[in-house]
């Protein structure tokens, strides 16, 4: 049952990936420039109060957190992040499945 859940949450994420990946297409062939979505801009627009409190709780955690390690990744264009962690959870339900021939 466990293994079902992650590997649906690795599908719902490759389909965001995807998704998102069509969007930036179509947002950069409109632009006629290459136009990516930031995963910090994405999830302003999704959780707008949750990101104003993120620099606190990194700080709160570890005082070189915010700047050198989460900004980094929050420019990370969304489609990319979101394909890496449907790639890692996809990966993760198939360790230790048996192989029949």
């Amino acid at each position: 049952m466990l293994r079902f859940l992650v590997r649906a949450l690795g599908l719902l994420a490759l389909a965001a990936a995807f998704a998102s990946a069509v969007i930036d297409g179509a947002r950069s062939i409109a632009n006629n420039a290459l136009s990516l979505t930031p995963l910090g801009a994405a999830l302003a627009r999704l959780a707008p109060a949750k990101m104003e409190q993120l620099p606190a709780l990194a700080a709160k955690i570890h005082a070189k957190l915010w700047d050198p390690v989460l900004i980094d990744i929050l420019y990370i264009p969304t489609s990319v992040a979101l394909a890496v962690v449907g790639i890692a959870l996809m990966a993760l339900a198939s360790l230790g499945r048996e192989r029949r021939l």
